[in-house]
């Protein structure tokens, strides 16, 4: 069916105005901008397959830590390089990433008031997904001198949460790039 360009931004029909209450459609151009860095970093690292679970909770970590720290409240193409030194040091192993996420998380859940920005309510949902999802990986601490055997496969494995796996991912892909 021909759309006949009766349907407002809202989403509802424009014409009765039924459920309209005057609300724009808003897209989430904030997360979108912040999961586009974030995968062609890691492209771009060529670090893991784009369709492996392991390449989303990188891009997924990265996201966050992009969007997170985006203070200002507005992503610019023009800041990617410089903030680079930023994202490096946020997802660096001795930075306490998930405290900073929790807590970044907390402020802009209690700004939004009630309810969240589509922004953010994307942001949350990566977030829960990399806190709640576990990834089988190779266990460096029972490998002996923490490195990995010559074939992964071989090596003991364990649950690790998607964000151990993920921050790593996303910290290597910033220096690669």
């Amino acid at each position: 069916m021909p759309h006949k360009g009766h349907e407002g931004t809202d989403g509802t029909d424009g014409a009765d105005g039924v459920g309209g209450g005057g609300g724009e459609l808003v897209v989430p151009m904030a997360w979108l901008y912040a999961e586009y860095i974030a995968d062609e970093l890691l492209r771009t690292g060529d670090l893991m397959p784009p369709t492996s679970f392991e390449f989303r909770a990188g891009r997924d970590a990265l996201a966050l830590t992009v969007f997170l720290s985006d203070t200002d409240g507005e992503l610019s193409g023009i800041r990617v390089v410089s903030q680079l030194e930023n994202w490096l040091s946020l997802t660096a192993c001795d930075h306490p990433w998930q405290d900073w996420v929790r807590t970044r998380m907390a402020d802009l859940t209690a700004r939004a008031g009630g309810t969240p920005s589509p922004d953010l309510a994307l942001a949350q949902d990566a977030w829960r997904w990399l806190e709640e999802t576990e990834l089988l990986a190779t266990d460096l601490d029972a490998v002996p001198g923490g490195s990995t055997p010559a074939d992964e496969d071989d090596g003991p494995k364990v649950w690790t949460p998607a964000w151990q796996l993920g921050l790593p991912l996303g910290h290597l892909a910033i220096h690669l790039f």
